[in-house]
């Protein structure tokens, strides 16, 4: 694949210089899906030429392409096809090793989907920032569950029960200067936690260095700036608002308090338990007047950190470049300055104090899962409340989608946090006598891990009957799409099972349903037994029946091995990720679906690729067809779909009457047709408006698991979809296909016969007829000479996606 980047002869210094008259050419820019690709393969050339962006996406040409607006004759070398062009886009989500990491991050990508699951509810401004504000109080405690297990590791088991007991000690050298038998300096138990907070901090420093990079990399990226709309949220056309890709200001503000928020609980920790034995008798009074002080500055702060979370969410109807500078920098550097006082407060002498028992882990664990279960359920009440005000029979569970969203990311914080918690109280304490361990709660949590699996094969085998009583009833129909065909029961068989399971799709919100509910109302039940009693599960029944006190001993013990081998799970995929590329885009995969919508909700979820990926998309259509005049086609298969319908809504009118957007395999309306900010929302049943383009078609396949039909209007008449496309293409074997066509599924869309077909009239039914402009700038707004970077320049310009940041 060639690196260098020509010039051709439209491009002028200062931009494309456009010609007098329409050159006529038609490209067709060409969008991958998930788990990327070569552009090699996606131009089916041995030699490619990158046009424009860099390492992270560009846009490709075949080497003998990259002219082709100047070669009048190029068209007929293609026999009338267009001028293939690849976006490559597969870099943004897994194009190296350390991406694998995010993996960790799954719980804060989960928690960011809710906000964009939100029942769409036009004049009803205030419940839907409500709605987003809640979710944003839930993503803040998913931060403090994962500071609060760092804390439980480190500070609870570590330093404070494991360090202060000399068993446990004596079984680990390495903590042998922390022991009071030691008598060092370190042994006091104050000094023991401000050593072992750095271990939190250093945690806090990591998450704020990825938000941050990510942050410079992902949503600084400028669109193409246009005039502000009006706010609406009728969920017409909210994709093509100016503001929609660009969360630079609420990323960097989310970004600012949730660093504050993860050092403030650390503080809170060690100051807790030192202001609690000042307090105490026998305490120093200017210790006790300190660590009062100290903990009303810790309240006010964490005040000040809720009221940045809760003052202001996403602004989508402008193109907000403004950064609030002073909460950025005052709000994280306030936090570390209580963090040091903190720990110099915990580190004075304080002669005869003992480390005994535990922290406040379970007033710590218990407060947070009794917030998130509170925030869960206002935010289902907020979501119904909504869905009531405009119901969308194409919304997941009744507009209960988010709710049950968020239910799982607290869920899966819960068990990440409570696996390595029991995992490193296991590995300390040896003989399961010497410390206390972790806190009950925890160990009632696991407990319900066991009959939560039991509802999820409940299930899964209630899926996998409806399955097997689709694929029966798909057999007549089979038969039916290939009349005249000799018959083959085996053959049949296949593609009515592949058919059937191409629909277990569908059923996805209804599992995800069901364990959030079972989830919630599990968890409720481990709350009110770990606040209601000081033994585990199996202590409480120990009075009990013998059956029920054997039941309660195995949920626990099993729960804590399950719930540690899910944290391994989460570690050794990582680390097998990291090394293994093939497993790296498996994740890859994972992301470009949770990431492709921006970072509304919380700060350290892994970036919203769509984000530079947009702007990539709608620079270049917007420059080309201003420059050449002529007619492009918008081609994307399955995720690749998403992008380029959101870049299609991007586009100015004139610009999108050039433009046609041919998808297939689109994952629009089966996977994101949940969102009321999916394109087209908003406009079932309104005929002679369509969603992302002028002219729009969509391929899809009854065995396609992900790809099916969108379900918009086109302006032109016809519906968006096209009638499924058969597949295989031949039932038995003919003289086209004398061996046994294969079953294609997600796959080899271009394949198809009416994959040319349907291109054809997408083409026929644009204007060819446009002037092309005639000035040396392309047609944007004034106001983007003043605000925003110059538009690149024409069709084999350097500038046109890597350059479009601020």
């Amino acid at each position: 694949m060639e690196r260098a980047q020509r010039q051709p002869e439209t491009a002028g210094a200062d931009g494309p210089a456009a010609p007098d008259q329409p050159t006529g050419c038609t490209l067709e820019l060409l969008v991958h899906g998930v788990g990327g690709t070569t552009p090699e393969k996606m131009l089916d050339a041995p030699r490619t030429v990158r046009i424009t962006g860099d390492d992270t996406a560009a846009v490709f040409r075949r080497a003998e392409d990259v002219d082709a607006e100047n070669r009048p004759d190029k068209e007929r070398e293609h026999r009338g096809t267009p001028v293939p062009e690849a976006y490559v886009w597969c870099n943004l989500t897994s194009g190296n090793g350390a991406r694998a990491l995010w993996l960790l991050l799954l719980p804060f990508m989960v928690v960011n989907l809710a906000h964009w699951m939100r029942p769409g509810a036009p004049g009803r401004p205030r419940a839907v920032s409500l709605y987003g504000l809640l979710v944003r109080l839930a993503g803040l405690t998913l931060t403090v569950l994962l500071v609060a297990a760092a804390c439980e590791v480190a500070l609870d088991l570590t330093a404070w029960q494991c360090a202060g007991t000399h068993a446990c000690a004596a079984r680990h050298s390495w903590l042998g200067f922390l022991s009071p038998a030691a008598g060092g300096w370190w042994s006091a138990p104050g000094r023991r936690l401000a050593l072992a907070a750095l271990v939190p901090a250093a945690l806090t420093g990591l998450l704020w260095y990825l938000a941050h990079r990510t942050w410079s990399a992902y949503e600084s990226q400028q669109p193409i700036s246009r005039d502000p709309e009006p706010e609406d949220d009728s969920g017409n056309g909210s994709l093509s608002r100016p503001g929609f890709w660009y969360g630079r200001r609420l990323v960097a503000r989310l970004r600012a308090a949730h660093t504050a928020a993860v050092l403030l609980t650390v503080a809170a920790t060690i100051a807790v338990p030192t202001a609690a034995l000042d307090r105490g008798p026998g305490g120093a009074q200017t210790l006790d007047a300190a660590g009062r002080l100290l903990l009303t500055a810790l309240l006010v702060w964490s005040t000040a950190v809720v009221w940045v979370v809760c003052r202001r969410g996403r602004t989508e109807h402008l193109l907000d470049r403004q950064l609030d500078r002073h909460v950025v920098r005052r709000l994280p550097l306030g936090a570390l300055l209580l963090l040091l006082l903190t720990a110099v407060y915990a580190g004075w002498s304080r002669p005869g104090w003992q480390s005994t028992g535990r922290l406040a882990g379970d007033t710590a664990f218990g407060g947070i899962a009794l917030g998130q279960g509170l925030l869960v359920v206002a935010l289902a009440a907020v979501a119904h409340a909504l869905y009531r005000t405009r119901p969308d029979p194409w919304a997941a569970l009744r507009g209960l989608g988010g709710p049950a969203v968020a239910m799982l990311a607290c869920a899966l914080g819960g068990v990440m946090s409570g696996g390595v918690c029991q995992r490193v109280a296991d590995w300390l304490d040896g003989t399961g006598t010497s410390i206390p361990g972790p806190p009950v709660l925890l160990t009632w949590q696991a407990s319900i891990i066991p009959p939560l699996l039991v509802v999820l094969l409940a299930l899964c085998a209630r899926l996998a009957r409806h399955a097997r009583r689709l694929a029966r009833a798909e057999h007549p129909a089979v038969e039916r799409d290939h009349p005249g065909e000799p018959a083959d029961p085996e053959r049949t068989r296949r593609i009515a099972r592949t058919r059937a399971m191409a629909t277990l799709t569908d059923d996805g919100p209804l599992l995800v349903g069901a364990t959030s509910a079972v989830t919630l109302l599990l968890g409720a039940g481990a709350l009110v037994g770990a606040l209601g009693t000081d033994r585990t599960p199996a202590g409480a029944a120990a009075g009990t029946h013998p059956v029920l006190h054997g039941a309660a001993q195995t949920a626990q013990a099993l729960g804590s091995w399950l719930i540690g081998l899910g944290f391994i799970l989460f570690v050794t995929w990582g680390r097998r990720a990291y090394k293994d590329a093939s497993a790296r885009r498996t994740i890859g995969i994972l992301w470009d679906v949770g990431t492709f919508w921006p970072r509304a909700a919380h700060p350290f979820a892994p970036p919203c690729y769509a984000e530079r990926a947009v702007p990539d998309l709608t620079w270049r259509m917007a420059t080309w067809t201003r420059a050449t005049g002529g007619r492009l086609v918008l081609s994307g298969h399955s995720q690749g779909s998403v992008l380029a319908a959101a870049a299609a809504w991007q586009l100015t009118p004139p610009v999108r009457k050039r433009v046609a957007l041919l998808t297939y395999g689109s994952p629009l309306e089966r996977l994101y047709g949940a969102s009321s900010r999916r394109p087209g929302a908003g406009r079932r049943g309104r005929p002679g408006r369509s969603g992302p383009g002028t002219s729009a078609s969509n391929l899809y396949r009854l065995t396609d698991p992900i790809g099916g039909p969108v379900r918009l209007p086109g302006d032109c008449g016809p519906e968006v979809d096209r009638a499924p496309l058969k597949d295989p293409l031949a039932y038995g074997r003919t003289a086209r296909h004398p061996l046994p066509a294969p079953i294609l599924g997600h796959s080899d869309y271009q394949a198809d016969p009416a994959f040319d077909e349907e291109r054809r009239r997408l083409l026929a039914r644009l204007r060819p007829d446009l002037p092309g402009p005639r000035h040396a700038q392309p047609d944007v707004p004034a106001a983007e000479a003043d605000t925003g970077p110059e538009p690149p320049g024409g069709p084999g310009s350097q500038g046109s996606a890597g350059r479009s940041s601020a």
